[in-house]
C-alpha cells in the first residue's frame, strides 16, 4: 500500500534522500523548501509523484496557507527543515536566534496543526534534532538549546495527537551531507573517534525515518543515528 507523505525541508540533503526513498516505494511526496520555485524545481527532480511547495517555517502566521494544497489523506508528515547557526552567548545575534527557535518550535508545531484535518488516524510523524543536544560546541548555544526542545516536544506531542505516532530523529555529523562533505579535517577526527570508524550518510537517517514511520510500536522515541559517537 502507498503512502501519501509530506517533507516540510525535502528540496535538499537529508530531506531530499527521504523524499527519493519514499518514491522508490511508490509513495506520492509533497517536498518544500522556502522558496516555491526551487521546490517545484526539485520535485520536478525527484520525478513522478513528488509535488514542490513553498513553505517558511519562520514564518509561522503563513505556515497554514502555504500548506491548503497538500492532499488529503496524509499518512506520513517528515519535518527536516533547519537554519544553520553558529551563536554564542558572548557575541550573541539575537535576530539569528529567534529565526531558528521561530522555525522548529513554533514553526514545526504549527505545521503539524494546519495538517492535522488531513491525517489518517494511523499517520505518523517524523521530527529532526541534531546530536548538539548531547554534545554541545562553541557557538551551538541556540542550536544545543532547540535540539534538547525538540526532544522534549516529541513526549508532548505523542501523547496530545494519540493514536498518531510521533518520533524523533537526532544525526550527528552526516559524512555526505551538503553542509559536511567538505569539512574532510572535522569529519576525518569524528570518523576516528567513532567506534564503527565509520560515519552515518544521508541514505542511513533517511531509511531509519522510513523505519520510524512504518513500525507500528515506535512511538515518543528519539532516535539517535551517530554509530557509537556519543559513548566516546
Amino acid at each position: 500500500m502507498s503512502n501519501n507523505a509530506i517533507v516540510i525541508g525535502g528540496t535538499q540533503g537529508i530531506g531530499q534522500a527521504v523524499a527519493q526513498l519514499m518514491l522508490a516505494r511508490g509513495d506520492t511526496v509533497v517536498i518544500t523548501g522556502r522558496d516555491r520555485a526551487r521546490a517545484e524545481t526539485a520535485a520536478s527532480a525527484l520525478g513522478a509523484g513528488a509535488m514542490g511547495l513553498g513553505v517558511d517555517l519562520s514564518k509561522p502566521h503563513d505556515i497554514a496557507a502555504a500548506l491548503a494544497q497538500v492532499p488529503a489523506p496524509i499518512h506520513h508528515i517528515v519535518i527536516p527543515a533547519i537554519l544553520r547557526d553558529a551563536n554564542t552567548v558572548r557575541d550573541y545575534n539575537i535576530d539569528r536566534a529567534i529565526s531558528l527557535a521561530t522555525l522548529k518550535l513554533v514553526g514545526y508545531t504549527a505545521a503539524i496543526s494546519a495538517l492535522l484535518p488531513k491525517l489518517d488516524p494511523n499517520a505518523a510523524i517524523v521530527l529532526f534534532g541534531g546530536l548538539a543536544k548531547e554534545r554541545p560546541y562553541p557557538g551551538s548555544t541556540t542550536v544545543t538549546s532547540i535540539n534538547g526542545a525538540v526532544a522534549t516536544m516529541v513526549h508532548t506531542f505523542a501523547l496530545e495527537l494519540a493514536p498518531i505516532r510521533v518520533n524523533a530523529i537526532h544525526p550527528g555529523i552526516v559524512g555526505d551531507s551538503p553542509y559536511w562533505a567538505e569539512k574532510e579535517a572535522a569529519l576525518a577526527a569524528t570518523t576516528a573517534r567513532t567506534p564503527t570508524r565509520r560515519l552515518a550518510t544521508m541514505h542511513d537517517v533517511a531509511s531509519a525515518t522510513l523505519f520510524l514511520l512504518d513500525n507500528q510500536s515506535i512511538n515518543g522515541v528519539n532516535l539517535n543515528i551517530d554509530n557509537g559517537w556519543l559513548l566516546t
